[in-house]
């Protein structure tokens, strides 16, 4: 009897376990190893690495969720044939069992991070490094010797044997040229912007959190972030660097000059931030091998690494769809493609209806009468965007760009006569096509060139039709501009870099007015020439509290037989605990700009047109800044005060847009501003609180308009803003208040306002708008889907409260009276995103 119950006992026990492990094979049933991997990475926070091969069609049951770590890699290893080591804190090396050790993780020698596409030569197979640095052997003997070169790098030499020794050890690359410019203060608002050591900003955008009221990553949007930088009328076509306009700002893409800004003709980005990863602002102290932009640089890079793996996004918000595609071709190429397109031929959004009121305000698109009306207006907007990429040897590289970016707006105006309509169609286009080439060569270890060459070319074209007067008007403005610049760059010593370089440029500029009745056609084409020859030493001490940047550029336009002589300084010193001093000056020049030369040109919506300098009544515009600043940061506290003083000679009346007394007045003068800009930063772990702080005194010399100076149109005294950003986990939270005196305006004189059948203003610019408030929310959340799959979406309110902020106003008569006419800012405008990465 009781070996019976001995026996039942047994199979009892045995059945229970079956059905134990049953149950939890059918809770969770195998899987591949690598989305095992991919869940246990986001659950434990750490990071495998491993030969794709070693783990390809091996299959696992999941550990159960209340395991440790450590009991879930012992659970792994005795499902797989693999053993699961740790390099690190949070490193874990997966090689197959009984196996030698060949492998390692590639890494920068000064910044430590790793380096992706590196290439790993031994006697018999070759390789590259993955994106995280990590690679490994596999058939090598004990005494072959392993090569390891990368483009950029010194090579270096191993034998394998000292892998075998050490374990998946850190291999350190010199760079042959390392720059001598780095982050000095990371985090300057947010996770992604950084203050760079030469005095200039970068946005990261692949460590870029989130900002008030952005939900996706718009590039110039983000760039109004900073102290000392914003937009009189809320567009990323006007964006205003110390109080200049924004013709005097020097956009690059990739090393290519741009002249249009957004899509919405100015409401957002037209550069994809899917593509452009870093943007280096520089307010002041550029570099002598730039030229123009005398009010500051926005300079758009795209990712400078060759993937190994494919990758992607899908997304869409409520303006525009989005795609991306970055490819590897082969080991030593990869191309990355990026394109939008509006959304509103499905459906129109509250985000596209808010865009569209407020690009309309004021505009023959919103012009409507008892007898005339449009109808059927219809807006569109693309964008796209090519990056390649090919390293050629050990030696050179080359790169390639292409962007293509499109606006274009169109209504029937309608007449109603004897109740007959009679309708012509109005439209307006706007579009910029560029190419670009970069090719690098390093020829020893202290000796690197390069060549850079592009060709930009932007076009503005509206036809508007006035059917009481049967007319039709055509205008025109293109640009076309050619580069070539040639740069050295000579590592005198560790300490001591020297760079030389040449750079010529073509602007082509054409206006074009034509009307059909009376017959009337106005055809204007310039062209200059200019050359350049730039020299500049960069200096960093040995204990890198030290760096200096001073230059010198000498430039030639053979059309006006004129020099120009531009010297440029940037310096940098870290004092005491955590204080830096910084000093930035520069000279600078441009020979193009914008101007106004009515209102209503362009359908009133874009109408500033490019025009030459003629030497004449058009002078080249000369500018120069100085500015001083100190920093304290310490203890997630940041501290940072500069004041600056900045002149630019040579501005046009018409560049300025009066609308005023001085409307159609043709004359050139100048422009100074005294201005300190304030940032008060605190950061606890994942929370970040800013305020900033900007003042200004912005005032212009028109000598042939009245003797005194007066106020800019861009002089705002006063700008605010204070913000927070919060992340937690996956989720991003971000909350801003943005408040500024109100834009300067010109009022009738009280009691006389008419004067000849004109409105008789007051002094200009003595009064002002009503003060700037608004208030933006955001809020962005990430997840994994599956294995290599991720899914981003976010929300964003811009302008919370509503407010009808006024940004601009003019006068006109009516009945014997003057009517003022204000243009008012976005109200509230609701926004939201999803993203698929793959």
């Amino acid at each position: 009897m009781g070996k019976i119950i001995s026996r039942l006992t047994t199979l009892i026990l045995i059945t229970l376990l079956f059905a134990d492990i049953i149950s939890a094979q059918d809770i969770h049933p195998k899987q591949s190893l690598s989305e095992t991997l991919a869940i246990l990475e986001s659950k434990y926070e750490i990071k495998f690495n491993y030969a794709e091969d070693i783990i390809a069609q091996v299959e696992v049951f999941l550990p159960d969720d209340s395991k440790s770590l450590a009991d879930t890699l012992e659970i792994l290893e005795n499902q797989t044939p693999l053993t699961f080591k740790f390099l690190g804190q949070n490193i874990i090396l997966i090689t197959p069992d009984e196996q030698p050790l060949f492998c390692g993780i590639i890494r920068d020698k000064i910044s430590l991070e790793p380096i992706a596409n590196a290439v790993i030569t031994g006697v018999g197979n070759s390789l590259i490094s993955n994106e995280n640095g990590f690679f490994q052997l596999s058939d090598i003997y004990l005494n072959e010797t392993i090569i390891i070169s990368c483009l950029g790098y010194k090579t270096e030499t191993m034998i394998a044997s000292s892998f075998s020794e050490d374990g998946c050890r850190d291999i350190f690359l010199e760079q042959d040229f390392q720059t001598l410019s780095e982050i000095v203060i990371s985090n300057y608002l947010i996770s992604g912007i950084n203050r760079i050591n030469d005095g200039s900003f970068e946005i990261d955008f692949s460590n870029f959190k989130i900002l008030p009221g952005l939900t996706d990553t718009d590039v110039l949007h983000s760039v109004q972030a900073l102290p000392g930088i914003q937009s009189t009328n809320e567009t990323v076509s006007n964006i205003n660097i110390r109080g200049g306009s924004h013709d005097q700002n020097l956009i690059l893409w990739d090393n290519i000059k741009m002249y249009q800004s957004g899509h919405f003709f100015g409401l957002i980005s037209m550069y994809n931030p899917q593509i452009t990863q870093n943007v280096f602002l520089r307010k002041n102290g550029s570099s002598a091998a730039l030229t123009d932009g005398v009010s500051g640089t926005i300079e758009m890079q795209t990712e400078k690494k060759i993937n190994s793996i494919f990758k992607g996004s899908l997304g869409i918000n409520l303006t525009n769809l989005n795609g991306f595609l970055d490819m590897p071709l082969g080991n030593k190429s990869s191309i990355q493609i990026a394109a939008r397109k509006s959304i509103n031929d499905f459906i129109k959004t509250p985000t596209y209806t808010a865009f569209f009121d407020r690009i309309s305000q004021n505009t023959e698109l919103s012009t409507n009468t008892t007898t005339e009306g449009n109808t059927n207006k219809k807006f569109d907007f693309y964008d796209t965007s090519f990056r390649w990429i090919y390293t050629i040897g050990e030696k050179d590289q080359l790169q390639v760009n292409f962007i293509y970016a499109h606006n274009e707006l169109m209504f029937d105006e309608n007449l109603i006569e004897n109740q007959i309509i009679e309708s012509r169609g109005s439209s307006l286009v706007q579009h910029s096509i560029a190419e670009g080439l970069h090719y690098n060569r390093i020829w020893n270890d202290r000796f690197k060139t390069t060549l850079e060459f592009y060709e930009s070319d932007y076009d503005l074209k509206a036809i508007n039709v006035n059917i009481q007067d049967n007319q039709r008007f055509l205008q025109k403005n293109t640009v076309s501009e050619s580069s070539i610049k040639v740069k050295s760059f000579y590592k005198v010593s560790s300490k001591l870099h020297w760079l030389n370089g040449y750079h010529f440029v073509e602007t082509e500029v054409t206006n074009l007015d034509d009307v059909d009745n009376p017959l009337y056609r106005n055809l204007r084409s310039e062209v200059i020439r200019s050359h350049g020859v730039f020299t500049e030493f960069n200096y960093r001490s040995s204990n890198k509290k030290t760096v200096l940047n001073a230059g010198l550029r000498f430039n030639y336009i053979g059309k006006f037989n004129k020099d120009i002589w531009e010297p440029r300084l940037s310096f940098n010193q870290k004092f005491l605990d955590g204080f830096t001093f910084e000093v930035l000056g520069e000279f600078k020049h441009q020979n193009t700009s914008q101007i106004i030369n009515f209102q209503n040109d362009f359908l009133g919506i874009e109408k500033r047109r490019w025009q030459l300098a003629n030497n004449v009544d058009i002078p080249i515009i000369r500018g120069k800044q100085i500015s001083a600043g100190i920093t304290y940061n310490k203890r997630g506290w940041l501290l940072n005060a500069d004041s600056y003083f900045k002149r630019i000679k040579g501005i046009t009346s018409q560049s300025q847009g009066f609308q005023n007394q001085y409307e159609f007045v043709k004359t050139h003068g100048n422009y100074s501003v005294y201005g300190m800009d304030f940032l008060l930063r605190k950061q606890i772990k994942q929370l970040s609180m800013w305020l900033s702080y900007s003042y200004m005194d912005n005032t212009y010399q028109f000598k042939t308009l009245q003797k005194e100076s007066f106020p800019s149109n861009y002089h705002i005294t006063h700008n605010v803003n204070v913000g927070t950003s919060y992340a937690i986990n996956h989720l991003k939270l971000s909350t801003g208040l943005q408040w500024r005196t109100g834009r300067p305006a010109t009022i009738p004189v009280e009691g006389n306002e008419i004067v000849d059948n004109e409105v008789n203003f007051d002094h200009p610019n003595r009064a002002a708008l009503q003060d700037y408030l608004r208030i933006d929310l955001s809020a962005t959340y990430n997840f994994k889907l599956t294995e290599g799959t991720k899914i981003h979406t976010g929300v964003s309110v811009w302008n919370l409260l509503n407010r009808k902020n006024e940004l601009n106003d003019f006068y006109s008569i009516k009945e014997d009276m003057p009517i003022q006419t204000l243009q008012f800012s976005l109200g509230i405008t609701p926004n939201a995103f999803l993203r698929i990465d793959f």
